[in-house]
């Protein structure tokens, strides 16, 4: 058991476990309804184009939060109205806006001192450094983005399975769309200080599409896949500890490695179950 406890002596990784376990959580709730409609590209754009907000913030020194909501919120409303009237492809249109508003971050990042310590940071996350300031704001952001979940689920549940019927019934469908824009946006501020930039795509899709493969009910997904992430959490974040490596990635690998596992032994979804096949059943004799 010390294994487990020693760790928690220290302050720094009591902050960190709670917040690897918050992320953990949140990520793949929200990632249900990017798995469900595809989004996870355009996850994956937002979650780079705020790079510029939060250096932004880092250079005139408030903090750095406030920097990627801004910028995480009006990239949101800006992808949103860019699917409606652009003339070009959206995913064409969402890559421009991406490749740009990322190279723009690191173009600014690298003019400035201590660039390539930054810039890792910002990119690869830093669970071991979360502050108690930090796990304050990311505790707040959950409780936003959990309180509309719950309180629009069955509207966001209806346009994320069947936007004719959400048509049908009234539903205001593009409200819907710029409120889950602007909920990734904020999972995004949660998870920065956590997995950073880079590896944010991973924690919102990777459990979600591995409890995909176990379940086809959103609420079940949902809880499935928090599991999995707080799990992912805790294990990366003692695998960090212990073997010395980056927090963020050891968090992603472990969801990763969970999702492989899930991938070719799921019952009925699973690889190896498709490939050897149901048992065929047994026949008494005529």
């Amino acid at each position: 058991m010390s294994f487990i406890t020693d760790p928690l002596t220290y302050s720094f990784f009591q902050r960190a476990l709670i917040a690897a376990l918050l992320v953990g959580v949140l990520c793949p709730v929200l990632g249900t309804y990017v798995v469900l409609r595809g989004m996870a590209f355009l996850g994956d754009a937002l979650a780079h184009i705020i790079l510029p907000g939060v250096v932004i913030a880092f250079l005139t020194g408030i903090p750095l939060v406030i920097g990627a909501l801004v910028m995480g919120v009006l990239t949101a409303f800006g992808i949103g109205a860019l699917s409606e009237r652009s003339l070009l492809r959206e995913d064409s249109a969402i890559g421009v806006i991406f490749a740009g508003a990322f190279a723009l971050g690191i173009a600014m990042l690298s003019a400035t001192d201590g660039y390539a310590v930054d810039l890792t940071h910002f990119l690869f996350g830093n669970l071991l450094g979360v502050s108690a300031a930090d796990l304050w704001t990311m505790l707040g952001l959950s409780v936003v983005v959990f309180g509309v979940i719950v309180l629009f689920y069955k509207e966001l549940l209806v346009v994320s399975f069947d936007q004719t019927l959400a048509r049908t019934l009234r539903l205001p469908v593009r409200f819907y769309d710029y409120l889950l824009l602007v909920l990734i946006a904020i999972t995004i501020v949660v998870a920065l200080n956590a997995v950073g930039i880079s590896l944010m795509l991973a924690m919102i899709v990777t459990p979600a599409a591995a409890a995909s493969f176990l379940t086809k009910q959103l609420r079940p997904m949902m809880l499935i896949g928090a599991a999995i992430g707080a799990f992912s959490g805790a294990v990366g974040l003692y695998a960090s500890f212990y073997l010395n490596i980056a927090s963020g990635p050891a968090v992603v690998l472990v969801a990763t490695a969970i999702f492989v596992l899930i991938f070719l032994f799921a019952p009925e979804q699973g690889v190896i179950y498709r490939w050897i096949g149901p048992a065929p059943a047994i026949r008494p004799n005529a």
